[in-house]
């Protein structure tokens, strides 16, 4: 009988791994609201929890397989690789921008062109200069550390047109993803003070913080209302920063450096 059941899940999972993968990003997100939920009494968003413990499997998989991707690399799992792919993740990203109003959106204007903008050299800047008190000194090291500070999507997106090394890139992600994790946690309890509860604070919102995922968890726990046009400027926001990041900017780190 077990060995019925263990060949009936090895078959599941060679054949559906996709599903499957679903059913355990499912299992991860309900644990993550009711540890939100329980131990911190919402006060941290389930996003972000879901997001840490992502990453610490994500190491374990690695670990445990040798490998590249994660828990992707282990065969029960290989369907976490097509899930969290870039074409799933632009899909949700397209689905959350049909959410938006678009009366609502046309007022953030001129507000949100500037949040867009320094949503983009302030990040940038602040990365490289760090970078740079780190003792980096290449250009294209120092464009895709501060690449990473804009979004951890657009530090790997220079770091490849640029050309950086693995170690650089990879420290790109974790500068994002470090940020967006942030984003998260303390969006909700600086909502009130910034008067973060109408369309256009939103979308301004999403202009100046960028990640997607920041802003997309940390207005969840705000108001849910809010996340459609968030994400819609913080998507821009990426969209801007693939575009600038390994041309104008690299040119001026150059110039600079």
């Amino acid at each position: 009988m077990i060995a019925d059941i263990a060949g009936i899940a090895g078959k599941i999972a060679d054949e559906q791994g996709l599903i499957l993968s679903f059913a355990f990003v499912g299992a991860l997100t309900w644990l993550s609201a009711l540890v939100s939920r329980r131990l911190t009494g919402g006060r941290i968003n389930a996003s972000a929890i879901a997001i840490v413990a992502a990453l610490a499997l994500a190491w374990w998989g690695g670990l445990l397989s040798g490998g590249k991707k994660g828990l992707a690399d282990i065969p029960a799992f290989a369907g976490l690789a097509l899930l969290g792919g870039a074409m799933l993740r632009d899909f949700a990203i397209v689905a959350t921008a049909f959410e938006v109003d678009v009366l609502e959106a046309r007022k953030a204007g001129l507000l949100g062109a500037v949040a867009l903008t320094l949503g983009t050299i302030v990040p940038f800047s602040l990365g490289v200069a760090i970078a740079w008190s780190y003792g980096y000194r290449d250009p294209v090291s120092l464009t895709t550390l501060g690449a990473g500070a804009v979004t951890y999507i657009v530090g790997p997106v220079t770091g490849a047109a640029l050309g950086a090394s693995s170690p650089v890139v990879a420290l790109s992600i974790a500068i994002g993803v470090l940020k967006a994790v942030l984003v998260m946690v303390l969006t909700p309890m600086v909502a009130r003070f910034i008067g973060l509860d109408n369309p256009r604070s939103a979308m301004a919102f999403g202009g100046l913080m960028g990640t997607v995922s920041g802003v997309a968890g940390g207005l969840a726990a705000t108001d849910q209302r809010l996340v459609p046009y968030g994400a819609l400027t913080a998507t821009f926001h990426t969209g801007i920063g693939c575009l600038f990041c390994p041309s104008v900017f690299f040119l001026i780190v150059s110039a600079i450096a």
